[in-house]
């Protein structure tokens, strides 16, 4: 894969915000785990990198603390304001705890309750507004412009998406073996950009893959288009990804640095769910659990094998009243790999 000067430039410019990015004064460095049962199904190496195991349990605490502790004091002071379907949300509000900034946080009426809680326990003021995320982002957008605060974007801002690209610092340093694809899941596409500039500039070779709800593929739509587009409508049983529109600064990067991508369906998540739970005995969200789902499609697919696979495991937020219906379409759709 080769890059015109201005990509390549870019690409540059993210790598330089990503290795200097402050995450780790509150996110950590998660492990990359080995995934043998499913590694042995698939007849592949499969590797997990467990962002299920931040303080917030998701990825979303990089890019939302990477944003707010880059903020003016004159900004820190006003506070801020964010629309979330969840871990976004959470991710803000103990940044904000943390930095002593005051956050508002948009969610959609339809955001498990589990978040909803999380937000409002990390002393962030939670306010409940529209059937999905676009609704809230608007209802955001208009809160930031009365109130003067800053609107922090939970992926269409290129500090969150640097924030996000220290997953893939991680990874390159804790593999540095043969790798073939990284599989990530795909909402707003900040952290699929953060990953791809990051893995492209060092590593070209290796294949970046998003996978998205296909209930919610707005990057596969815009990837098709070579535009971004608006989805008439998002389903929200994966609610961490259910986007209508990938964001301007991700599809920057995403237009040439994303090899494919693929979509699974609502039953393939809950397969993928008890894949990764007989490995780790953890439990993902749905939207958790989309690169698993999508590495197993790949496979299917293309019949590879002997190759090393990665999967960002990336939120474990699934309200606990949803697992009997997770259990149950598993089981119906056969869930070993």
């Amino acid at each position: 894969m080769s890059f015109t000067t201005d990509q390549q430039a870019l690409l540059e410019r993210y790598v330089k915000k990503i290795l200097a990015a402050p995450v780790y004064e509150l996110a950590v460095r998660t492990p990359l785990q080995a995934a043998p049962a499913l590694s042995e199904a698939l007849g592949n190496q499969v590797l997990l990198k467990r962002e299920d195991l931040q303080p917030t349990f998701s990825f979303k605490i990089r890019g939302a603390y990477n944003k707010l502790v880059q903020l003016s004091d004159a900004q820190k002071a006003r506070g801020v304001v964010t629309a979330s379907a969840g871990n976004h949300a959470q991710g803000v509000a103990l940044a904000a705890r943390e930095l002593g900034i005051n956050a508002t946080i948009v969610m959609p009426c339809t955001t498990p309750q589990l978040k909803v809680v999380g937000v409002r326990s990390r002393g962030a003021d939670a306010v409940l507004h529209g059937e999905s995320f676009p609704f809230a982002l608007a209802y955001a957008l208009g809160l930031a412009e009365q109130t003067g605060r800053t609107f922090v974007s939970p992926f269409d801002d290129p500090e969150v998406i640097a924030g996000q690209g220290t997953v893939a610092m991680e990874i390159l340093r804790q593999h540095q073996g043969p790798l073939e694809a990284i599989f990530v899941p795909v909402g707003g596409g900040g952290l699929i950009a953060g990953i791809a500039a990051y893995v492209k500039y060092l590593r070209p070779d290796v294949r970046i893959i998003g996978v998205e709800s296909e209930h919610s593929a707005c990057l596969q739509a815009a990837m098709q288009a070579s535009e971004r587009v608006v989805l008439p409508s998002v389903g929200t049983f994966a609610d961490g990804v259910a986007v209508a529109q990938v964001g301007a600064y991700g599809f920057e990067v995403c237009r040439f640095c994303v090899d494919e991508v693929l979509t699974v369906s609502n039953d393939e998540l809950c397969a993928a769910i008890k894949n990764i739970y007989d490995d780790t005995r953890s439990i993902t969200e749905p939207s958790g659990a989309l690169a698993v789902a999508g590495i197993k499609k790949y496979v299917a697919r293309s019949g590879v094998r002997g190759q090393t696979l990665i999967a960002i495991d990336s939120g474990a937020n699934i309200n606990f009243d949803s697992l009997g219906h997770v259990a149950e379409r598993a089981a119906l759709s056969g869930a070993p790999a």
